[in-house]
């Protein structure tokens, strides 16, 4: 009997260790997923606390950057009825529900999110920031203050803590446009050229330093036409605005024109004061569509616009 009773205490005491050192896991468990949270400062600001690896996320028009750091949001960007960045849709965007743009709190709900971020302080002014941070923590990303894309998805990779990752991207697109740009410089130096967006009413030309622009001079070293430097001084906007008079006198070897549809060009080139522009009168009118990405900036965008202008201009 006596040692059937030590026997039993024995085992009395082993599962009471088993079910302590079970009772410390669970309490443990709790500081350890504190531990891997962040507190970050985002561009309005504000304190935030970003959990390690969000699952569901979303990040209206900063998706360009989410994807290149291979992180896919729950929901995408939209405007309208199927207004999407259709550019994206191959690079990961298909089949995802659909966000509108102004974010509205009960669709923001619906996704069940562990992330948010804004694209805008717009979108978080007012009460509007105390609503999402309630839904999920929110982080603001001010688009608008990063001229250069490179800037604005190392800011977003560090949400993610994927900064190396944003790095290798950034060398990677630095690398494909020097090689570019070498290729053309043998091909077509010189030689001017310009991005045109026509909206079926009024006439646009990318910035200098900006949008498209920043791909064909800034990145590929192609010469710029004096219109545009003329109407890029001192102007912060992306596409400007250019008058019939001023395309009239316009001198320009190249023409990346962006339309709504497919034949636009023709149409919008199609009075006789556009006949002595030297791209229009030798035929080097190179168009794409809204749907392409000559109106985004990002490195997926950015890329694929490289992409065109050396598979234009190599044709010459």
């Amino acid at each position: 009997m006596k040692k059937l009773a030590a026997l039993m205490l024995g085992i009395s005491i082993f599962a009471a260790g088993c079910s302590n050192e079970e009772g410390n896991t669970s309490e443990e468990n709790p500081e350890e997923s504190k531990s891997e949270e962040r507190v970050l400062t985002d561009d309005a600001g504000n304190e935030v606390t970003v959990p390690k690896n969000p699952e569901r996320i979303i990040g209206p028009y900063l998706e360009d950057d989410l994807l290149t750091l291979d992180e896919t949001p729950s929901a995408q960007w939209s405007i309208g009825e199927g207004g999407v960045q259709e550019y994206l849709q191959a690079e990961g965007l298909e089949g995802l529900p659909l966000m509108p743009f102004d974010l509205p709190f009960e669709a923001v709900v619906e996704q069940e999110l562990d992330l948010i971020l804004l694209s805008s302080g717009d979108l978080a002014s007012g009460e509007k920031y105390d609503s999402y941070s309630k839904i999920a923590p929110s982080f603001v990303v001010e688009s608008g203050n990063y001229d250069d894309w490179r800037d604005r998805l190392t800011r977003v990779s560090e949400v993610f803590g994927k900064e190396e990752l944003a790095a290798e991207k950034v060398a990677d697109y630095d690398a494909l446009v020097e090689e570019t740009a070498a290729e053309l410089d043998s091909e077509v130096g010189g030689e001017t050229a310009i991005a045109i967006w026509w909206t079926g009413d009024s006439y646009f030309i990318s910035n200098k330093d900006k949008s498209s622009g920043e791909v064909l001079y800034n990145d590929l070293g192609l010469s710029v036409p004096s219109l545009v430097e003329e109407l890029s001084a001192d102007n912060e906007t992306p596409w400007i605005e250019a008058s019939l008079e001023s395309l009239a006198e316009l001198e320009a070897d190249h023409i990346f024109f962006i339309g709504n549809k497919e034949g636009d060009s023709e149409t919008a080139f199609a009075d006789d004061v556009f006949k002595n522009i030297p791209a229009v009168e030798n035929g080097n009118v190179y168009e794409y569509t809204s749907e392409d990405s000559w109106l985004y900036s990002g490195y997926i965008a950015n890329s694929l616009i490289v992409e065109d202008v050396e598979e234009a201009l190599s044709a010459n």
